[in-house]
C-alpha cells in the first residue's frame, strides 16, 4: 500500500515537472489603437485553457504558455476582442481598437431597431442570458430587481399565478394597469381568460424564458407613444432568439431542484389553544367545556396537529431543453424546445409546459428577405380545488390543533367533522385542471425599394385555447352527496397585420430615420361553460355521466384597432438628436363620437461628450447625453362594450325576452397620460462605469369610472371619463466593471422613487370591500389605507383602544373616526446585482429591495383576534392582556365579544423587505477537456431563487397581491397591499448542466 502511494506521488511529480518544462513565458504590452495610451486591466487568456492574466498599470503583462504555442485572447471593456497566434514569439504587443458596437449597441424599439446612443426616450434592457440561468416559470419573475421604474409583484406562491407589473406607478383606477406585451413585433394576449373564480393565471407562462434574446421595457412617452392608445402603462418588447451566420451550434441543458416555502407561520399548539380559548370563554362569562362542545370541539382531546404545515409540501422542478441554430448568408435558423415540470409548494398544485419554437430567416435576394416564427406550447396547470379567495389550502391554519387530521372512526379517511372544511379532502377526492394549447405565429417579408427605403409587411397571430375541468367528489363539501363537475373552454384569437415603410439615410453630417405605416389588430374571445351533478360514483367524472345538467352558457366578445403610425428621428454631427412620433388609433371599444384618438410625442437629445470642449476637458468620458421628452399615450383597457347600450336575454314563463342592461355613452373616450421625462446618461473609460438618471412627471386625465345614476332611470351606473391621477418619480441606475482581468467583478445598482396622487375624483370616495382598508379619494395616493386607528390594549381592563374624535384613546369603536392609517405604495424599490468570475468559475448574486409600503393582513381578522372565535390563532396572541397593568397591544381574550376584532389598523404592518432574489454559481469546463468527448463547451451550475428574505412583516411573505378572476379591475387596482391567506413565495434550489456541440 505504501509503495503504491509513493509510486503515485512520484508519477504525479514527474508529470508536473514535465508539464512545467514544456511551458514558456510570453511578455508584452497592450495599448490603445486610438492614442497609443497604455491599457491597464486588459484580460489575457490562453484559448482553450484556464490560464489567464491581466495587464498592470502600464499595460504590461507576462503569461505562461505551452511551448507548442497556441492562441492568446485579449479582451477589454469597450474594445474589439482580439485573438493572436503565439507561434515561436516570446514578445507580443497588441493595439486594441475601440468597438463602436460595445459603446453603441443596437436595441429593439417599436417597429424597428435603433442604436442605444441615439435613443431620446427612456427604456431598459434585460438580456436573455440573465433570464435563462434562473429556474423561473415566467420571464417576468426574472425581471424583479433588475429594472428601474418597474415594480413587479409575484402575488402568490402558486404555480402559474399572475404577476402584477407597474411601470412608473399605477395610471388608472378602473381600467387595466398592466403594460402592453409585444412578442417579436406582434401584440399578444396577456389577460387571464379563465372562467372560474380562481386566482388569476398568467398567459405569459406559455413563453419559455430560454427562447428570449432580449426584453425591452419602454417607459416614457417618447419610447412608447408609437403604440398609442395602449401605452400609458408602458410597453414590454420581447424578442426571441434567431439564427446567425456561422457553424451550426447545438445546445442541450437540464436542471433539477427542490422548492420550499420562504416562510411558515407559527400557530398555537394544542395546550396553548386550550388555554387561550378556555380563558376567552371564562372572561366572557361562559363555561369553557360547554362552548367547546357547542363548536364541535373536545376540550379533552389528545390531538396536537400543526394544520398550517399541512397546506404545504416540498416541491420540485425539472426542465430539459435543447437548441439548434446556425445558417449561412442565405438562410438562418433557430430551433428550440423544452419540457418543464414543477410540483408546487402548495398541496395539489402542479405545472407542466411543453414547447417548441422555430425561427427562420431567408434572403431571397440582396433586396428581398422573408422570415417566420412559429411556437407551439402546451401547459397543464393543476390548480388547487376550491382555490378561491375564501377556500384555499392555506386556510387550513384556521382549524383547531385539537382536531385530528383523520377520522378517528375510520383512520384511512380524512376527518370531515372539523370546525371548518378540511381542504385535505380535496387532494384525493377532487381535481382542477387548466390545460392551455397555444400557438404564436409570425410571417414577414421586407423589400428594399431603393437604397435606404425598405417596405416591411408582417402578419402575426396568437391563438390560445384554454380547457378547464373541475370535478369534486362526493366526499368533498361542494361535491356532496353525488359529485359535482364543471367544464369550460375558452378560445382567444388575436391577430395583427403591420405594413410599414422605413427610410434611413445619411447626408454629410445629417442622419434621418423615418417610419410610416398602417397596423390592424383584432381579437375574438369565445367561452362555453357547463356544470352538472349526480354522478354514479367518483370514477365517472365527465359531464356525460351527470344525472342533472345544472347550467350551460356561452359568450363571445371581441374588439379591433386600426392604427396609423409615424416616426422621424434626426441626428446632426452625431451629437444633436431630435425625435418625433405620432399614432392615430381607432378602437371599437369607444363611443361613436370619440372612436379615434391621436397620440404624439417629441423628444430631443444632446450627446455632450462629442463636443470638443467636453472631450478636452474630460478625456475619460465615453458618454454624456442629456435628453428630454414629452408625449401623450392612452389606455384602452376597458370592457369591449362599455360605451354601448346593451340588452340581455331574460326568459319568463318559458318565453324568450330581452331587457336593457347598460346605458350607452357615445362620448366615452380614452384615458390619456401626458408624460414629461428628463434624463441624463453617462459613461467613463469606455463605459467601464455607466448609468443614467431619469426624472418623470406623468398625469392621467379622463379616468374611466362607473358613475352612479338615479335608479329611476332604470340603470344604476354609467361609464364616464372623470378624474385625474398623477405619478412623479426619479430613477437611477449605474453599472460598473470593478475589476477586469483574470478575476472579474461587475456591479449593477438601480433604485426608483415614485409618488402617486389622485388629483381629481368627481365621484364619492371609493372603497372596494367592507373588509378592506383600501380607499380612493382626492389628494391621497391610490389605495391608501383608511379606517380606525388601533392603539393597543387598555392596561387597566384589557379593552381594545382606538383613536377617538378628540385624538385621545377610546374603547368605543363606533365613535372612533376613520383616519389615514397606511400607504401600500412603496417609497422606493430597486436591486443590486454582483457578477464575479475567475478562470472557469462565475457567481451571480441579485438583491431585491422594496421599502416604505404597508400591508394590511386581512386574515388577521380571523387568525389574530385574541380568541374571538375558535379559529386557531397566531402565536403573538400569547402576549394578550391578562391582568391589570399589563402593557401589550393584544386585548383581553373574550369569546364572541369582538374585543378589538373589527376592521382597523391593528393588522397594518410595514411590508418593506430585502430579498436575496437569485444566486447562481457555475463552472465552465475547459474546452480542451470537452473536445475529448466531442463537445465544445459545458457549464455546471447551482442556482437559488428567493434564497433569503429579511422583513418585519409577520405574514407568510411581504410580496402580496390578492387578485382573483371574479374581482373587478377596479378592485385589483385599488386593493393594494392586502394579504388574505396568500401562499408564500417558493425558495427553489436547482443544479444543472448546459452542453454545447
Amino acid at each position: 500500500m505504501r509503495r503504491s502511494l509513493l509510486l503515485s506521488c512520484l508519477l504525479t511529480l514527474l508529470v508536473w515537472a514535465t508539464a512545467s518544462a514544456q511551458d514558456r513565458q510570453v511578455t508584452g504590452k497592450v495599448t490603445s489603437a486610438d492614442d497609443g495610451s497604455s491599457l491597464p486591466g486588459v484580460s489575457i487568456q490562453v484559448k482553450g485553457s484556464s490560464r489567464g492574466t491581466q495587464t498592470d498599470a502600464n499595460g504590461a503583462y507576462t503569461i505562461s504558455v505551452p511551448s507548442s504555442g497556441g492562441t492568446l485572447i485579449f479582451s477589454f471593456i469597450g474594445t474589439t476582442t482580439q485573438e493572436v497566434e503565439i507561434g515561436n514569439r516570446s514578445t507580443i504587443d497588441v493595439r486594441l481598437v475601440n468597438d463602436a458596437r460595445a459603446l453603441n449597441e443596437v436595441v429593439v424599439v417599436g417597429y424597428g431597431t435603433q442604436q442605444r446612443r441615439d435613443l431620446t426616450g427612456s427604456q431598459v434592457t434585460v438580456r436573455g442570458d440573465d433570464i435563462a440561468r434562473l429556474p423561473v416559470q415566467t420571464f417576468e419573475t426574472a425581471l424583479q430587481g433588475r429594472t428601474p421604474g418597474v415594480q413587479i409583484t409575484q402575488g402568490s406562491g402558486r404555480l402559474g399565478s399572475a404577476l402584477q407589473i407597474r411601470v412608473r406607478g399605477a395610471a388608472s383606477i378602473s381600467a387595466g394597469n398592466e403594460p402592453l406585451y409585444v412578442l417579436d413585433g406582434i401584440p399578444i394576449t396577456s389577460q387571464d381568460v379563465n372562467t372560474t373564480d380562481n386566482e388569476l393565471f398568467s398567459p405569459l407562462a406559455d413563453i419559455d424564458p430560454n427562447d428570449i434574446e432580449s426584453i425591452e421595457i419602454l417607459k416614457d412617452a417618447s419610447a412608447s407613444a408609437i403604440y398609442g392608445s395602449r401605452a400609458s402603462n408602458g410597453v414590454v418588447l420581447v424578442t426571441t432568439k434567431r439564427g446567425k451566420v456561422g457553424r451550426t451550434n447545438v445546445t442541450v441543458g437540464y436542471y433539477t431542484g427542490v422548492s420550499k416555502p420562504t416562510r411558515l407561520r407559527k400557530f398555537l399548539n394544542a395546550a396553548q389553544y386550550k388555554e387561550l380559548f378556555s380563558e376567552a370563554a371564562t372572561n366572557a362569562g361562559y363555561v369553557p367545556a360547554e362552548e367547546f362542545e357547542g363548536a364541535g370541539l373536545d376540550l379533552n382531546s389528545t390531538s396536537d396537529v400543526n394544520w398550517s404545515d399541512q397546506a404545504f409540501q416540498t416541491g420540485s422542478v425539472n426542465q430539459a431543453n435543447f437548441g439548434i441554430s446556425g445558417g449561412n448568408e442565405k438562410t438562418r435558423f433557430n430551433l428550440s424546445g423544452a419540457l418543464n415540470k414543477q410540483i408546487g409548494i402548495v398541496i395539489a398544485n402542479e405545472f407542466k409546459r411543453n414547447n417548441i419554437r422555430l425561427n427562420l430567416d431567408h434572403n431571397i435576394s440582396k433586396k428581398f428577405t422573408v422570415g417566420t416564427s412559429l411556437a407551439l406550447t402546451r401547459t397543464i396547470n393543476r390548480k388547487t380545488p376550491g382555490d378561491n379567495a375564501f377556500s384555499n389550502p392555506v386556510q387550513l391554519n384556521a382549524l383547531p390543533p385539537i382536531q385530528p387530521i383523520y377520522d378517528p372512526a375510520n383512520p384511512t379517511q380524512f376527518n370531515r367533522q372539523t370546525l371548518y372544511y378540511n381542504n385535505l379532502i380535496e387532494v384525493t377526492n377532487a381535481y382542477n385542471y387548466a390545460n392551455t394549447y397555444r400557438i404564436f405565429g409570425n410571417l414577414f417579408g421586407s423589400y428594399q425599394v431603393i437604397p435606404g427605403l425598405t417596405f416591411r409587411t408582417e402578419y402575426g397571430f396568437d391563438f390560445l385555447n384554454l380547457q378547464e375541468e373541475l370535478y369534486q367528489g362526493r366526499l368533498t363539501e361542494d361535491g356532496s352527496p353525488t359529485g359535482y363537475g364543471y367544464q369550460a373552454q375558452s378560445r382567444a384569437l388575436n391577430w395583427t397585420t403591420n405594413n410599414t415603410l422605413s427610410y434611413l439615410r445619411t447626408f454629410g453630417n445629417h442622419n434621418i430615420d423615418l417610419l410610416g405605416g398602417i397596423t390592424y389588430q383584432e381579437q375574438n374571445l369565445q367561452s362555453v361553460t357547463t356544470s352538472g351533478r349526480g354522478f354514479p360514483n367518483d370514477q365517472f367524472k365527465k359531464l356525460a355521466s351527470a344525472a342533472r345538467i345544472l347550467s350551460g352558457s356561452s359568450t363571445a366578445t371581441g374588439y379591433s384597432i386600426l392604427s396609423y403610425v409615424a416616426r422621424a428621428n434626426y441626428k446632426y454631427r452625431d451629437r444633436y438628436l431630435l425625435g418625433l412620433s405620432g399614432r392615430i388609433d381607432g378602437s371599437s371599444r369607444f363611443g361613436a363620437n370619440n372612436r379615434y384618438g391621436f397620440f404624439p410625442s417629441v423628444s430631443a437629445g444632446w450627446v455632450l461628450n462629442e463636443e470638443p470642449f467636453i472631450k478636452n476637458l474630460v478625456p475619460v468620458l465615453s458618454l454624456l447625453k442629456l435628453r428630454a421628452s414629452y408625449g401623450v399615450t392612452g389606455n384602452s383597457e376597458i370592457g369591449n362594450f362599455d360605451s354601448r347600450g346593451l340588452y340581455s336575454a331574460i326568459p319568463y314563463a318559458d318565453q324568450a325576452g330581452i331587457q336593457p342592461t347598460q346605458i350607452a355613452n357615445p362620448d366615452l373616450r380614452w384615458e390619456k397620460s401626458s408624460q414629461f421625462d428628463l434624463g441624463l446618461e453617462f459613461g467613463f473609460r469606455n463605459n467601464r462605469v455607466n448609468g443614467q438618471i431619469d426624472l418623470y412627471d406623468k398625469t392621467t386625465n379622463d379616468l374611466l369610472l362607473n358613475v352612479p345614476q338615479p335608479a329611476i332611470n332604470g340603470f344604476t351606473t354609467i361609464a364616464r371619463n372623470i378624474g385625474s391621477l398623477r405619478n412623479r418619480g426619479i430613477e437611477f441606475s449605474v453599472t460598473s466593471q470593478n475589476l477586469v482581468g483574470a478575476f472579474r467583478w461587475s456591479t449593477n445598482f438601480n433604485i426608483s422613487f415614485n409618488r402617486n396622487k389622485v388629483l381629481r375624483l368627481d365621484v364619492s370616495p371609493i372603497r372596494p370591500n367592507s373588509r378592506f382598508l383600501s380607499y380612493v379619494t382626492e389628494g391621497q395616493p391610490l389605495g391608501i389605507f383608511y379606517g380606525k386607528k388601533y392603539l393597543g390594549a387598555d392596561p387597566a381592563n384589557g379593552d381594545a383602544l382606538y383613536e377617538g374624535p378628540d385624538g385621545k384613546p377610546t374603547n368605543d369603536y363606533a365613535s372612533a373616526p376613520d383616519l389615514y392609517v397606511g400607504n401600500p405604495n412603496p417609497d422606493f424599490t430597486g436591486g443590486l446585482t454582483n457578477n464575479f468570475s475567475y478562470k472557469g468559475f462565475d457567481l451571480n448574486v441579485l438583491l431585491q429591495f422594496v421599502s416604505g409600503n404597508d400591508i394590511y393582513n386581512v386574515a388577521g381578522l380571523f387568525q389574530s383576534v385574541n380568541g374571538d372565535y375558535f379559529d386557531n390563532q397566531t402565536v403573538d396572541q400569547l402576549r394578550r392582556w391578562q391582568k391589570p397593568g399589563d402593557q401589550t397591544d393584544i386585548p383581553q381574550a373574550r369569546l364572541y365579544e369582538g374585543n378589538g376584532t373589527s376592521v382597523s389598523s391593528r393588522w397594518v404592518q410595514d411590508g418593506s423587505f430585502l430579498r436575496v432574489k437569485t444566486v447562481s454559481l457555475g463552472y465552465n469546463v475547459p474546452s480542451r477537456l470537452m473536445r475529448r468527448v466531442f463537445a465544445q463547451s459545458a457549464r455546471i451550475y447551482v442556482s437559488a431563487l428567493n434564497l433569503f428574505t429579511f422583513t418585519k412583516y409577520t405574514g407568510y411573505d411581504p410580496e402580496v397581491s390578492t387578485q382573483y378572476a371574479n374581482s373587478s379591475t377596479q378592485t385589483a387596482n385599488v386593493a393594494l397591499g392586502h394579504d388574505f391567506y396568500t401562499p408564500p413565495q417558493a425558495r427553489t434550489i436547482t443544479v444543472g448542466i448546459n452542453l454545447g456541440f
